[in-house]
């Protein structure tokens, strides 16, 4: 792999490339770390040492690399536009004109992607909004004592230009990464969020170690350490996983030609939804608590006060619904992503057909078959994943952001896998050797 690194930069136009993207990275990082007009940074500091903040907001936080809790200008991150992507992805399936548009090529695929940069601002516009609400009101940090002087100055002059802020260094954020789709080495939203996951290994690696009895902490970090290489493994194996269904091309003569004739296959992943489910299910299990936070009497009344006992991280409850959340969104994910019947057509078209199956309905029930069968253990693996950090980490320290636990792991070892296939795809061009021998 060092070899495939070497030779990559050694080729002119690849270097160009792999140059351009560490520059986008440090710019993305630096901003990152650049405070919204209106907050006071120290009592910022002060409050994120103390305080703890999980839920949705541990959520956004993970993906903004830290950005959110210390309410910089890319504090909302490329949340808004996964959420606006989502949605869209969704929406293709109920509306028909954004169905057609899907169908239409590459002409329908840019104006979806301009549908979404628009719904993205919006997002960020409403996201902004509620992130400046709270941290007015101190309940984006619970337990701090400074956290009602977060921002001094709460005219509405202030908050406009915060939200305005925060929604600006949204949209700069989706700009660096399409830059780095066309000009870099691709996958430009999925390297941001793989470096925004990464940013927070070295910080909470060493909150294990301070936080540890035995030996000053260092067996705690080393048995940590070896657990997240075994999640590694074991994510990396899950995520290659795949069912390969046989498909067969009939033999065409036109002319003196024979056309077809070939055999190929559809690969069915045992992880077909990927991240997904868990990010649905974590937000959708954040909103009791959030309705318990932003209403009136909801935290002293009887129904609040049983969220708060039973909603939170290790109880029960909290760990019964957010697996069952996730097997749920991940056949749902599935069933709106994978159309069987419009494979199976689109197959019986071309004159293609699955070996012992008839074309038509029967190869789609036998597609819809075999997706259902291999969607069961992807989801129990999602939620097995998502659910480490909870129960089994929990004894040394760390919260349900661990990199190395649930949707974290996920995104990393995809991107990871991803970036590395970009990259040998282009070294295998130029006639040189991949990473994988």
């Amino acid at each position: 792999m060092l070899t495939a690194f070497a030779r990559a930069f050694k080729t002119p136009d690849l270097r160009k490339k792999l140059l351009f993207t560490l520059g986008i990275i440090v710019l993305y990082r630096l901003g990152a770390h650049v405070p919204v007009p209106g907050v006071n940074y120290k009592n910022v500091q002060t409050c994120v040492d103390q305080a703890q903040t999980g839920g949705l907001f541990g959520l956004v936080n993970l993906f903004s690399g830290g950005a959110l809790l210390q309410i910089t200008i890319f504090a909302l991150g490329i949340m808004p536009y996964i959420t606006a992507s989502i949605i869209l992805q969704l929406l293709t399936v109920v509306i028909p004109r954004l169905e057609a548009l899907k169908k239409e090529g590459q002409s329908g695929t840019a104006k979806i992607t301009q549908y979404t940069r628009y719904l993205t601002v919006a997002l960020a516009v409403l996201q902004g909004t509620g992130l400046v609400a709270t941290a007015r009101n101190g309940a984006i940090f619970q337990g701090c004592p400074v956290a009602g002087q977060i921002v001094p100055d709460k005219s509405i002059f202030v908050t406009i230009t915060m939200v305005i802020t925060m929604t600006a260094g949204t949209a700069a954020v989706m700009w660096l990464g399409e830059l780095v789709t066309d000009r870099g080495i691709g996958n430009g939203m999925s390297i941001l969020m793989f470096i925004s996951i990464a940013a927070g290994f070295p910080g909470a690696l060493w909150a294990i170690k301070k936080q540890g009895d035995l030996a000053n902490g260092w067996i705690e970090f080393g048995v940590v350490i070896l657990v997240g290489f075994a999640m590694v493994g074991l994510v990396v194996f899950v995520e290659q996983a795949q069912r390969r269904i046989p498909v067969q091309y009939a033999k065409r003569m036109i002319g003196r030609k024979s056309y077809g004739g070939t055999s190929t296959y559809i690969p069915l992943k045992v992880n077909q939804a990927g991240v997904i489910p868990v990010i649905f299910a974590s937000s959708l299990l954040y909103i009791p608590m959030l309705i318990v936070q932003f209403s009136g009497g909801g935290a002293s009344s009887g129904w609040g006060t049983w969220i708060q006992a039973n909603f939170v991280d290790g109880k029960p409850i909290y760990i019964a619904t957010y697996f069952l959340l996730i097997v749920f969104f991940a056949f749902f994910y599935v069933a709106i992503s994978f159309n069987p019947e419009e494979v199976a057509d689109n197959m019986k078209k071309y004159g293609g057909f699955i070996p012992g199956i008839r074309a038509g309905r029967p190869t789609a029930e036998y597609l819809s078959y075999v997706l259902n069968r291999i969607t069961w253990p992807g989801s129990l693996y999602l939620g097995l994943i998502a659910l480490v950090p909870t129960m089994a980490l929990a004894g040394f320290g760390a919260n349900a952001d661990f990199p190395f636990g649930g949707t974290s792991i996920l995104i990393i070892v995809g991107v990871g896998l991803e970036t590395v296939k970009q990259i040998e795809s282009q070294l295998q061009q130029r006639n040189y050797e991949g990473f994988l021998r």
